[in-house]
């Protein structure tokens, strides 16, 4: 029997996109019936990958950026070898199964990102691309190249036209990422109808002057043109002034449904019986749902294929090993995400010498003296600022800044703080960094959804955000933070930390890098602010929330965090002073401390004790803890543009007004 041809296996693709959208009764089966050509070809002729080994370090990585075509990779990894049964295809969709609707990382083996929001994928394969160039650079040497993989990322028109796509594939360009390769499936069609009405960019010439290289437009329903485009884009990664690739790939939405392709109807909604049926007739498949010939299953199968290229690869590996073990060894550790030998012993000396050094530093420069400390011992720590390094103070004694030509272990991002924060993803997403970025807090709304991303997807990733509130003064309001730190908390498997001093910023910065599973956030000040905790309070401050101050027969617990935690101490003093004894708590991680055992918020926040938080923040969140009782300082509008000072006292972020609070509740 001659092997099947790459339109049979791609039908193979279809009607399994189509069968499990159906059963789910919901789904978008047009762009993988549309991609099913493209996705063959790479899967079948130029993707390295081990189906048997889904972590294997030197895999190719697959993106497919418009997430919502999940049937399209599922059906890939199900076909291919990888740890996906058929009856998980059945439940597409369903409640636990591992077809959920958009593809998840970490719940799907195979799935190397979390991919819906339109365009992220494109800005995870940037940051990945990055990650693999800088690793190579690092650890190829002469003779032994152990780090040599593509990434391959699927997007379509919706993808292109999200911002974010423009800030990631702006920087790839400039940055020559030869060994990533976007396959754009230029169908013409979105929810909406065909694009031409809302989107007419000419798309070739848009790379172009990003300094990619554009192969197409091609039919993307032809094999031959298809596997010539990537083989060509094979090339570029190959070559020393090498660029990004993208494939232009004209495609028919839903290819193969005879009365709905082509049309924006097949994008998000099952076929339905008789579509169905006249495509299974169309396609000559006459077989049943989910139902897939044993000729098609054995020429889909990538196992042995899979298996023979990850063995020679790590044949190659251990020659390497042989001949350079240091950094075998040091290679595998960074893949594994463990942090170096004995990095738990440096960190503590490390906050405690801070500590104790500490004098009056905005906890930005706090930040950057965590950074001088901690750095030099973990080489996978890599950093960058959106256009703010002189702001973010984001760069350390050392660090080396990474370009075009040039591997290093900090970059500057440019105006780009969803692309970055969305880059970052990835080279979390590819192991061997632990990567951060800065920028201003209030421009966290740039980067927000990529932040949720990180959080969604369990990324160690680190945000550092500076200029966290109304300290930042003549800027103003468009810069005052007011409502971000509060919002930012309410991202579930976020830690935000606004910490007070040197010691809570550096005890922030251990645990960010400590955290395996989740990312980040550092709100940090512009203004300087006393020391108040000693190095003796590192493991109180790494539990988010502690006792900083007590008094005997306590009638009042204030709360403080950040830059306003100074304005606590005031008020406890001044309420000594008339005989009003107060406790005073400082939270710098909300998120941290409602993880503590019962019994230990309870003993720091007693219930019976009214309380009084203060955060120049938007007031709510804080209701939480201090409850009907309670009353909150803080600020519920924008700010204004003036000296910090004045700001503090116009706004009435005081201590006196929190002593004013104290009384009110006391009577």
């Amino acid at each position: 029997m001659s092997a099947p041809t790459t339109t049979r296996l791609a039908d193979a693709l279809r009607v399994l996109a189509v069968d499990a959208v159906e059963a789910a009764k919901s789904g978008h089966p047009g762009a993988p019936m549309g991609m099913a050509e493209m996705a063959t070809v790479l899967w079948t002729r130029h993707l390295r990958h081990d189906p048997a080994a889904p972590a294997w370090a030197d895999r190719d990585r697959f993106v497919l950026s418009n997430g919502h075509a999940s049937m399209l990779i599922y059906g890939l990894l199900h076909l291919s070898g990888y740890e996906l049964p058929l009856d998980e295809l059945k439940r597409f969709r369903q409640l636990h199964s591992k077809t959920a609707g958009h593809p998840e990382v970490g719940i799907t083996p195979g799935v190397e990102t979390t991919t819906g929001p339109l365009g992220q994928g494109l800005a995870n394969a940037v940051g990945m691309a990055l990650a693999e160039k800088l690793l190579a650079a690092e650890f190829n040497r002469p003779g032994h190249t152990v780090v040599d993989h593509r990434t391959w990322v699927f997007h379509g028109d919706g993808c292109l036209m999200e911002g974010i796509s423009h800030e990631a594939c702006s920087l790839a360009g400039t940055l020559r990422l030869s060994k990533l390769v976007a396959l754009y499936d230029d169908n013409g069609i979105s929810i909406d109808g065909h694009v031409d009405g809302w989107f007419t960019d000419d798309t070739p010439a848009r790379f172009r002057a990003y300094g990619w290289n554009v192969i197409g437009p091609i039919d993307g329903h032809d094999a031959a043109a298809l596997d010539a485009a990537m083989t060509a884009a094979r090339a570029q990664g190959d070559a020393a002034d090498g660029k990004p690739t993208l494939i232009v790939c004209k495609t028919t939405i839903g290819k193969g449904a005879p009365n709905k392709a082509g049309g924006h109807d097949v994008h998000g909604a099952p076929l339905g019986a008789a579509e169905v049926a006249a495509m299974r007739q169309a396609l000559d498949w006459p077989w049943g749902p989910f139902e897939i010939p044993d000729e098609l299953r054995a020429a889909w199968d990538q196992r042995e294929r899979g298996a023979a290229t990850h063995a020679d690869w790590t044949a190659r590996f251990a020659a390497y090993r042989a001949e350079h073990p240091q950094l075998a060894a040091e290679f595998e550790r960074r893949m594994a995400g463990v942090l170096p030998a004995g990095h738990a012993e440096r960190t503590a000396e490390a906050v405690a010498r801070l500590a104790a050094s500490a004098g009056t530093v905005a906890t930005r420069k706090a930040s950057q003296l965590a950074l001088d400390a901690l750095a030099p011992g973990l080489p996978e720590l890599f950093g960058g600022s959106a256009d703010l390094t002189g702001s973010n103070l984001t760069n350390f004694k050392g660090c080396v800044v990474a370009g075009r030509d040039r591997p290093g272990n900090h970059l500057s991002w440019g105006v780009r703080e969803f692309g970055m924060a969305a880059a970052l993803n990835g080279m979390a997403l590819h192991g061997g960094f632990i990567p951060y970025g800065g920028t201003f807090l209030t421009f966290s709304d740039y980067s927000r959804n990529a932040v949720r991303m990180a959080a969604l997807m369990k990324q160690r990733v680190i945000h550092v955000f500076t200029h966290d509130s109304i300290g930042l003064g003549e800027d103003g309001p468009t810069h005052q933070s007011v409502e971000h730190v509060p919002s930012l908390r309410l991202i579930p498997n976020l830690d935000v930390w606004r910490p007070a001093d040197t010691a809570e910023t550096a005890v922030a910065w251990a645990s960010a890098i400590a955290r395996h599973d989740g990312p980040s956030a550092l709100a940090l000040s512009r203004q300087n602010l006393p020391p108040l905790a000693g190095a003796e309070r590192a493991a109180d401050i790494a539990r988010g929330g502690y006792v900083l101050a007590d008094a005997e027969g306590a009638r009042a617990v204030i709360i403080g965090t950040g830059s306003e935690l100074h304005l606590a101490l005031q008020a406890q003093a001044a309420l000594a002073a008339e005989g009003i004894p107060v406790r005073v708590v400082s939270m710098p991680s909300s998120s941290v401390f409602d993880r503590q055992d019962a019994a230990y918020v309870d003993a720091v926040l007693p219930p019976e004790l009214p309380a009084v938080a203060v955060e120049a923040a938007h007031p709510d969140f804080w209701r939480k803890y201090v409850g009907r009782r309670g009353a909150v300082v803080g600020i519920a509008s924008f700010g204004e543009s003036a000296p910090a000072p004045t700001l503090y006292q116009y706004f009435g972020i005081t201590a006196e007004r929190v002593a004013e609070a104290v009384r009110g509740l006391l009577g």
